[in-house]
């Protein structure tokens, strides 16, 4: 719903139907988790841990402010990317600094939804190689 000039008209069930997928297609299994609370992500990250191999995370607005987030992407150490749906480096300044790209080993930006898969692919050869 938010301008739909940025971020397109796909909704969250049409995003989550296409990356089940791709994970798919990429022989993955894929979770998937959203919410507003900055709260449930730091908890939903630190229930990951043991569990997940690798985490996509698109934070939103909190990318640029949520330490919290960001410590939990580093108490977990699992490998993590980065996604956002528009370019933030050719918007705000604000936009600029991102908090979690200091725990993410790679950034996808401006590209859709195809960010998504580009992260999946990124994470799945980082994994593979180690």
């Amino acid at each position: 719903m938010r301008e739909p000039e940025l971020y397109g008209t796909l909704t969250y069930d049409g995003l989550v139907d296409y990356l089940k997928g791709e994970a798919l297609r990429l022989g993955v299994e894929a979770e998937f988790f959203q919410s507003n609370s900055e709260g449930d992500l730091v908890t939903a990250i630190q229930q990951a841990y043991g569990r997940i191999d690798g985490i996509v995370i698109n934070a939103g607005a909190y990318t640029h402010t949520s330490i919290a987030i960001l410590d939990a992407l580093k108490a977990v150490s699992i490998p993590a990317a980065e996604v956002h749906i528009s370019d933030v480096t050719k918007r705000e300044d604000f936009r600029q600094i991102s908090y979690l790209g200091m725990a993410c080993c790679c950034k996808f930006v401006g590209e859709g939804k195809l960010g998504y898969v580009h992260a999946m692919e990124k994470l799945i050869e980082m994994l593979r190689r180690s």
